[in-house]
């Protein structure tokens, strides 16, 4: 066995930015290892100079999907027992009864819910799973790279997908040490886990408890905190671009301060037009005032929609649309991939903004990386009050739960309030910064620029 060589799982496009477009593998070569990307993503990462190793025929078991939609709802009734808090049911999609094949699916998927929602049937379902991708050819390609590899590790970028699940396995039937990482704050609570590996790489301290309260067959000494290298970019002031220059090539008015408008994808916020719109009318209100404000205005990644563009056109003297540098290769949203490019130009957006609105994002956390505050949406619209998507139901999610102080953000309860509280916020940013920060110390291990570090000497450690 090679032990240098270190195999990146990238079961999809999510664990691009974190793993290629960081400094996580120019480190990990520096720090003496061979890291290897075992990739399934349609980018060709050779052409970047790395190393890699491309999948193919990467296909689940016919039955997989229905066990793995089965397990989530059983995690999150156990998760509502375990703790008698209904939040858990806000985490369910809802059944599909299109056409024949999705109801007879969700007709399955409930049969096996109904008759193993306890810990042994957890257990039970889990290792159905396991027992279905061991049967695939993908399980036995796998086994078959990892031998002809030898890779010391496997360390997956993604706890999430269930492709995933054939390569790992098949690499601890073969003594191959095997690491997730969860990539997201908001995951666990979500009874998102779909791989099982040796080890497993948390944000924080924070995260590793759920993560021990949420799969308790996990031990502590499994679990690594090592934060995330999401937030390392904002480290690096090399890649800041001048005012003149940013201002320059985006279109932008040199005389205006921005305030950025970070759109959120369309199932968490169906109306996020008319959100757009009413702060729009705020900055109107406060360009009256005497303010020299407008609005840059970055969309979620995988949102192609039409929704914002009649908002966009009654204010294109105000809103500078600025779309992210995401590369569209196929037509499923999981072939929507970030590029290196991107991480250059949220930096750079952050950087020339004096804060961000938004609902309820991580981007808080990008902001206050420059000392900069975020404003949160609060109120529902004539088309989401009461709905699924309602901010009640939103900002009731567990994550939430961990921010210290609720002036870590400045809430906009209503489209009335906006202009006075982004000019509070433009004014006087320092309350909401202290305190988003201490949230960002429970949620990240700090700092934020040796995510990567921790990171390799954990795997280090693993292998050693």
């Amino acid at each position: 066995m090679h032990h240098k060589k270190i195999f990146i799982l990238l079961p999809d496009g999510i664990g691009l930015r974190n793993f290629a477009y960081s400094h996580f593998h120019e480190l990990g070569q520096k720090e003496g290892f061979e890291p290897v990307f075992w990739n399934n993503t349609p980018f060709d990462l050779k052409a970047s100079g790395y190393e890699e190793v491309k999948i193919s025929r990467a296909k689940t078991h016919p039955l997989t999907d229905i066990y793995k939609n089965a397990r989530k709802h059983i995690e999150l009734n156990l998760n509502i027992q375990k703790s008698d808090d209904k939040v858990y049911d806000a985490y369910r999609f809802p059944f599909s009864y299109k056409n024949l094949k999705s109801s007879l699916k969700s007709l399955a998927t409930r049969g096996i819910i109904a008759t193993n929602s306890s810990k042994k049937g957890l257990e039970k379902v889990r290792e159905k799973i396991q027992q279905l991708e061991r049967k695939t050819d993908f399980y036995r390609d796998s086994l078959a790279t990892l031998q002809k590899e030898k890779p010391a590790m496997v360390f997956c970028t993604n706890q999430r997908p269930v492709l995933a699940i054939a390569p790992l396995l098949a690499a601890r039937d073969l003594g191959i040490p095997t690491a997730s990482f969860i990539f997201s704050w908001d995951n666990l609570p979500k009874a998102t886990m779909v791989v099982e590996t040796d080890y497993y790489f948390v944000w924080s301290d924070h995260m590793k408890k759920e993560l021990l309260y949420y799969y308790d067959y996990i031990r502590p000494e499994q679990v690594f905190v090592t934060g995330t290298p999401q937030f390392e970019s904002h480290a690096n002031k090399a890649t800041i671009q001048s005012k003149q220059a940013f201002f320059e090539a985006n279109g932008l008015d040199r005389a205006k301060k921005y305030i950025c408008y970070s759109g959120d994808d369309i199932t968490t916020s169906p109306d996020d037009q008319q959100y757009l719109a009413d702060t729009a009318k705020a900055v109107r209100s406060l360009n009256a005032k005497g303010h020299n404000l407008g609005i840059l205005f970055r969309r979620c990644p995988v949102d192609f929609s039409s929704r914002y563009d009649a908002v966009l056109e009654a204010n294109k003297d105000l809103i500078v649309n600025l779309p992210p540098l995401w590369k569209k290769i196929g037509e499923g949203w999981n072939t929507i991939l970030p590029t290196k490019e991107d991480v250059i130009l949220q930096q750079n957006t952050i950087f020339h903004t004096e804060m961000v609105v938004n609902l309820g994002s991580s981007m808080v956390f990008d902001y206050v990386c420059y000392d900069k505050p975020c404003c949160f949406v609060n109120y529902d619209t004539d088309r989401t009050v009461g709905g699924n998507s309602s901010v009640k139901k939103i900002y009731n999610y567990v994550h939430f739960r961990s921010m210290p102080h609720k002036n870590a953000v400045i809430w906009l309860n209503s489209p009335e309030e906006i202009a006075d509280r982004i000019e509070a916020g433009l004014l006087n940013p320092e309350s909401n910064v202290v305190a988003a920060k201490e949230w960002f110390q429970v949620i990240n291990e700090q700092p934020i620029q040796d995510a990567s570090a921790r990171i390799w000497e954990a795997i280090r450690n693993i292998i050693r």
